[in-house]
């Protein structure tokens, strides 16, 4: 399958006449180092290039690079609320009345509600679906479910009526082995913790990636629609 080719330059450059070049000013980053005889070394990583890759590799490749954006922006929520969940009905278990729980479930949605409603609402719709799936990942659980169970906190935000406002479904569930773009989200995840971007947590069940690759290969072949994964 063919790669993305990355450019990667070194250009060393004389401290008497502190020449740019003129592509500098298009390149993703710079890391600048000086030498022991003093002269500096100047790294410039420019923009991916793709060549030759087929039309269904590169329709591939653009999925993904608005799934990472996407899943960049929301996963943290999604571990939030596993982590909150997981709280919440620790807690819970450890008080005896109905009305301790009361007050200790609207205590942490308040809490909740000042630290994240208004970052959520500013979430487009299409990154809010995104996000419904990988609390479904992170918890076994629906969207729906935790809001209609007053756990973690999604009342707070992910009431009916927004979820009509913004078209979503909450009780959307993760699906790698069926749906492809939570195929591609699956396998964008564990690059995204290969390159640090992501303090990434395993799904709570076993969602069996061995197979489900097989079965993608199975449906997708050679074509550039399947990712490069091993």
């Amino acid at each position: 399958m063919r790669k993305i080719i990355i450019i990667f330059l070194l250009v060393f450059v004389n401290n008497a006449f502190g020449q740019v070049a003129d592509w500098e000013k298009h390149a993703d980053s710079l890391r600048i180092s000086v030498l022991e005889d003093g002269e500096i070394e100047k790294e410039y990583i420019l923009p991916e290039m793709h060549i030759n890759f087929s039309k269904e590799e590169l329709e591939r490749i653009q999925i993904e690079s608005v799934l990472k954006r996407r899943i960049l922006r929301v996963y943290p929520y999604a571990v939030l609320t596993a982590d909150n969940l997981a709280a919440v009905n620790k807690n819970l278990e450890e008080m005896e009345t109905k009305s301790q729980k009361r007050k200790y479930l609207k205590r942490s949605e308040k809490y909740l509600r000042n630290q994240f409603e208004e970052r959520l609402k500013k979430l487009p719709r299409k990154d809010g679906q995104i996000l419904v799936k990988l609390i479904n990942r992170q918890t076994d659980q629906t969207a729906f479910y935790l809001i209609k169970d007053l756990k973690s906190g999604w009342s707070a935000f992910w009431g009916n009526q927004a979820a009509k406002l913004f078209d979503i479904n909450l009780k959307t569930t993760y699906a790698p082995k069926d749906v492809l773009e939570d195929f591609y989200i699956e396998v964008l995840l564990e690059e995204l913790a290969k390159e640090g971007k992501i303090k990434y947590r395993p799904a709570v069940r076993d969602l069996k990636m061995e197979e489900v690759k097989a079965v993608w290969k199975s449906k997708l072949g050679d074509s550039g629609y399947y990712p490069d994964v091993e």
